[in-house]
Formats: C-alpha cells, structure tokens, sequence
C-alpha cells in the first residue's frame, strides 16, 4: 500500500494526523505510515516510541498480520517472551502463514522448552500449553517460517529448529541443516557440538566423521569434534593427532582441550604417546597447583596423571601423584584407587591392605552412600589378599564389593576366580553361574565359569561352552583366545594350536591372538614356533613387556642363549621395573648362567613380593641351595609347596629338601 505524500510529511514533522473521519484509503496510508515510524524508531533505539507506532499501526489497520508480526518480532528482541507470543499469535490469526509472526512464535516456544515453563496462550480461551506441547509447536512454528527459502532463512530460526529437531530426536531433519549453519555461521560454537550430538544420537558416527574430515580437518573450532568421534570409534592414535592439531592452530589451548589431547595419548598406548600425556599432564597439574587446584577437574587430570606414570613403569611417581589426590580431598575415592594401582605396579600387596583397609572402613561406616567409592576400592583389597594367600579374606572383599555393585559382571568374575584360587570350586561354579544368567555374553565370565566347570571335573561342559561362545562371537579375538586358553589348560594344545591359527588369520594384527599362540606353540615345546610367534608380537607392538619377558624366560628354561634371553627380559623390566615374574625371568637367566649373586638378588625381589607364587619360591630355593644357604632354601621351598602350586613337580620339591637337611647335619 502506498503512503500519501501529505500523511508521509505530517509523519515526517511529528503533526498528528486527525483519522476520526478519514476514509479507509486514508486509514490504511497512516497505518503504513506508522508502520514506517515504528521501523525509524526502533532503528534509533527509541523502542517504547516503536511500540506505540506499531500498536498505533494495529488500530488504523486491524486486519494487517504484518504489523503485529512485526511488533512480536520487537518484543522478542526486548527479551518480553510473553507479549512477543501474544502479539504474535494475534498476527497468525489473521494469516497462519505470516513467515515472521511463525518466526517469533517458534523461537518462543523453543526457548520455553528449554526452560521447562509453560506458555498461556490467548488463543483457546487463555489455555496453558504444557512444557510437552511446546517443542511440537516449535517445530510448526519454525518449519513454516523457514518453508521454501532454503540458505536465505534467518540463521536464528534455523539454528532454533534444528536445536528442537535434536531435542524431539528427529534426526535425520537436523543433520543437514545443522551441516549447513556450522559452514555458513562460524562464530556459532555450539553448532558442531549440536551436529556432534544429532550424529551420535543417529548411530552415524562414520558419516559424522567422514562430513568433519572434509569439512573440519584443519578447523581449529571442529578438530576437537573430529577428535570427539574418533574417541567413540576408539580410534585413540586419530584422536590424538586431531586434538593436536588442534593445539597447533590455538593460540592459546585451553587446559580442557590440552586435558583431551593427553587422554587420547593414554588410550593410544605407546611409549612415546605416554610420555607425551605425563609431560602435558604435568604442566597442566602444575599449573593448578595451589589452594585452587582442589576442585574435582584438577583431581581427575591428577588421576589420569598417575596412571600415565605407573604404565610407564614409574611406580613411584604414580604412587606420589596418587598421594597428592588424597592430600586434597582424602573423601575422594579416586587418589585411593590410584594409589591401589600404583602399589599393584610394584606388586606391594601388604602396603595395600595397610593403606586400603581402613579408607574402606570409612567409606563403610559413611552416613552417605557410599555404595560407587566401596566399589572401586573392594576390589583391589580382595586382589591383594589373594595374592598374599588370604583367601577367605580376599573372597569375603569380594562378596562385599559384589553386593554393593550386584549389576557389575567383572566384580562377579573377580569373585568366582577368588574361589578358584581359595580351591572352592563348587563356590566359583555357582556364582559365575549366577552372574552368567545376568550377563550371557560377557566372554570374561563366560571363561570364568568354564574354569570354574574344569576344577569340578566338567571338562568337556566347559570346553562346550566356549566353543559356543567362539562360534556366536566369531568376531571377538578375545572369545578365540579364551577357547585356546581352556584347551591348553586340559592338555589340548593341538585344538588350541587350530583355533589359534584360524583366529591369527582371520585377526593378523591382533596382538593378543599372536601371543598365545606363542604360549601354546610352548607348551607342545614347539620352541622355534613360539619363538616366531613371541618376535612377531613384539613386531606389532615393540613396548611388549610380557612378550618380551616371555621369550627371554623360555630361553633360560632350555638354557639357550642365555645372553639373549638376559637382554630381553632386561628390555621388560625397562618397561616395568617393578614386576615380580620379570625379576624371577631375570634371576633364572641368571642361574642358568651360573651368575650366583645377580640370580639371587633379583629371585629375592621376586619371591619377597610373590609370596604365594610356588614357581618363584622354588627358583629362589634353587639359588639358596647353591649358594649354601641350606635353611633359607628349606624355607622357600616350603613356601612352594603351601603356594598355588602352579607348574611344579612337588616330589622334585620334596627330594630338594632332603638334600639340604642332608648338608645341615653334615656341617
């Protein structure tokens, strides 16, 4: 509609414009005129003035759905939800299709949803609409608004629309157009992490990737995303690298995004990767040392950095990052469960109890629920008592943790093989049992229970079960390799040895398939075979240490190139520094070698932390009665003989004893 010249000019002066007996022509002018007026003011800031033009506008031309579109639009921007709402549902009701007025509405009825209010209407008599019907409205409102216009929409009300498609979970909807916004707003923060979330929600985390490879590969606001869905795709070595990128192209990297970085070092494994995450963790612990540092981010960057340093074989370290946890929040769990593992690196069990016992104590007798802290803890009390051969107390620990936390399997797992160690054998067939019910495809319990039905002498019950488990999880080395591992436990190598080779060919980089297949090629005395196998582990992942330490025992057990075998188990204790079975592989290389003192001092640290291991005591024995040493070599042996009993000759044992209460009585 055109603007008289007059009325424009009358506008123009600030004269009013008398319209009690104006012809409707002339109404309708003023009322653009007004229209035009609330624009100018509103434009200068001056908007109480463009709100009484527009109202003025709404009384000359009542039947107009822009103007109070237009009016709703002002409110809205003035933060008044309600009368942006009311306005602008007054201007749908005269055209439902008013693209602005659809706008406001939508927008409106997002930010309600996001807020949880109601809205009241003064459409439906005053009805309130419930916080469920405001998303569907939303996405109405919005769809309209937007309908046919493609790129040129407002970015608000897109980005609006596809908040609300995520939250209704209609997906597929808010992909594209998220994709759309985050290339065309890239201020806009939250949209990669919305259209993270929109892929994820969708189960599509390969074409999220593929889209942030070539949308995103060297944003510095989208590697992090990037980085993100590597993570879900345990792609830790890809993660890593974008969360460094990503670094690179920050000035000033945040302490969360270098936090981020040093997690996905960790998963990635590695020497080189973990000595990158301990020095990033360090500077970012360091730098929140002091009164402030207190908070629970500054304890988990702790706790990740003392996980860092035990699997890089520093104990120590571990253990002093661990105290510093519980210096700042001894309430806290995590530092006394990274102290737990700090101390099971270096396989000090009673310093375990000492220290672990009581912190349990007063989590058990916390007016709080302590059910989650128990839970970490009780485990690694029951590891230690069994490895120190209390039995009953490490199975009671277990029972207690597997009430406080009855929906966790591996607890259950941890529970039945205490029994099996303790010999309780009807104990551990019944609770495995019971947890496998729970869990029918867990493939550690599955083992467990098959372990638990050979001690019974249900042999060929066990083996069925796993060979079920092999054929319905033929995708899962680990369900292979548990096969294998029950076969050579009933003198089975050859089937072993069968699964082994389908599994190695099927998996040819899987690194735990290759190494027991090694063991099994051992236990035929298949030596050149296990040696081929144990060298092609330490091919895929040269930071072995159990590989290594393993070829370098299997050396000194035949006596052969005792040298060799020296350097290799000397390159697992590198790794791990502390592991007792690595410095019973040294000691006996050692013995074997006829280096009397380095085999005794390293059998020694052995056998002082593997106390129940009946191997170690009898190697540590050999030594003692080679040196002359008759009673301290009686006291190991017996030692063997009260131990696990794993892999020795008992009548060897006995004969040994004698010899050396021979030796006594002829001093």
């Amino acid at each position: 509609m055109r603007v008289p010249v007059l009325v424009a000019a009358l506008v123009a002066v600030g004269l009013p414009v008398n319209s009690a007996a104006q012809p409707r022509t002339d109404r309708m002018a003023e009322a653009y005129a007004q229209f035009l007026l609330g624009h100018h003011l509103d434009e200068r800031d001056d908007q109480a003035g463009a709100i009484t033009a527009f109202k003025r506008a709404m009384e000359l031309d009542p039947t107009s759905a822009d103007v109070p579109a237009e009016l709703a639009a002002l409110y809205l921007r003035e933060n008044k939800i309600q009368e942006a709402l009311t306005t602008a549902e007054q201007a749908l009701t005269l055209d439902s299709a008013n693209r602005e007025a659809n706008r406001v509405a939508g927008i409106v009825y997002a930010a309600l949803v996001e807020t949880g209010r109601p809205a009241v209407s003064t459409r439906g008599r005053g009805a309130a609409s419930t916080p469920d019907e405001n998303l569907p409205k939303a996405i109405r409102h919005l769809e309209t608004a937007i309908a046919g216009l493609g790129g040129e929409a407002d970015p608000q009300a897109r980005a609006t629309l596809a908040r609300a498609y995520v939250a209704n979970s209609q997906f597929e909807k808010a992909i594209p157009l998220l994709g759309n916004l985050v290339l065309e707003l890239p201020g806009w923060n939250d949209g990669p992490l919305l259209l993270a979330e929109a892929y994820a929600a969708a189960g599509r985390n390969g074409d999220a990737i593929a889209w942030l490879e070539e949308h995103g590969g060297e944003d510095a606001r989208l590697l992090p995303t990037l980085a993100d869905f590597y993570e879900r795709e345990r792609r830790w070595k890809d993660a890593a690298a974008a969360y460094g990128r990503a670094m690179q192209r920050s000035p000033r990297p945040s302490a969360d995004l270098r936090a981020r970085y040093a997690g996905a070092l960790v998963n990635a494994g590695g020497r080189e990767n973990l000595t990158r995450a301990r020095d990033t963790l360090t500077e970012l612990t360091a730098i929140g040392a002091g009164p402030t540092s207190a908070g629970g981010a500054m304890q988990r960057l702790l706790y990740l950095r003392s996980q860092t340093e035990r699997r890089l074989g520093d104990s120590k370290a571990a253990e002093s990052t661990a105290r510093r946890i519980i210096a700042q929040n001894s309430k806290s769990p995590w530092g006394y469960y990274a102290l737990a593992e700090a101390l099971e690196s270096r396989q000090d069990y009673a310093a375990i109890i000492s220290e672990i016992s009581p912190v349990i104590a007063q989590f058990r007798s916390a007016s709080d629920d302590s059910a989650n802290d128990l839970g970490l803890l009780l485990p690694h009390l029951g590891f230690a008592y069994q490895q120190t051969g209390q039995y009953d107390k490490a199975i009671a620990a277990f029972e207690e943790a597997h009430r406080v936390q009855p929906k966790d399997s591996s607890v259950a797992a941890f529970l039945a093989e205490a029994n099996i160690a303790a010999k309780k054998y009807a104990a551990a067939v019944e609770v495995s049992k019971a947890a496998l019910a729970e869990h029918p495809d867990d493939t550690r319990l599955t083992r467990v229970h098959a372990q638990a039905l050979r001690h019974t002498g249900r042999i060929d019950q066990g083996a069925a079960l796993l060979e079920e488990s092999a054929r319905k999880r033929a995708d899962d080395p680990g369900a292979q390799v548990a096969l294998a591992q029950f076969y050579s436990d009933v003198d089975r190598g050859a089937q072993a040895i069968t699964v082994l080779q389908a599994a190695q060919a099927r998996f040819p980089d899987n690194v735990s398939v290759a190494f027991e297949l090694g063991a099994s090629y051992d236990k035929m005395k298949r030596f050149a075979d296990a040696e081929t196998a144990f060298k092609r582990v330490i091919a895929l992942d040269p930071q072995n240490a159990a590989a290594l330490n393993y070829l370098g025992y299997m050396l000194a057990e035949r006596g052969e190139r005792l040298d060799e075998s020296v350097d290799y188990v000397k390159k697992a204790l590198q790794l791990d520094p502390d592991n007792g079975s690595y410095l019973d592989s040294l000691g006996w290389a050692y013995y074997k070698a006829d280096k009397l003192d380095l085999a005794e001092n390293n059998l020694k640290r052995a056998a002082d932390q593997l106390k129940t291991n009946s191997v170690i005591q009898d190697h540590y024995g050999d030594v003692l009665l080679k040196l002359g040493r008759y009673d301290e070599a009686i006291a190991a042996f017996d030692r063997a003989l009260k131990g696990d009993g794993d892999s020795i000759d008992r009548a060897g044992i006995d004969k040994k004893i004698r010899a050396a209460r021979q030796k006594i009585n002829k001093k």
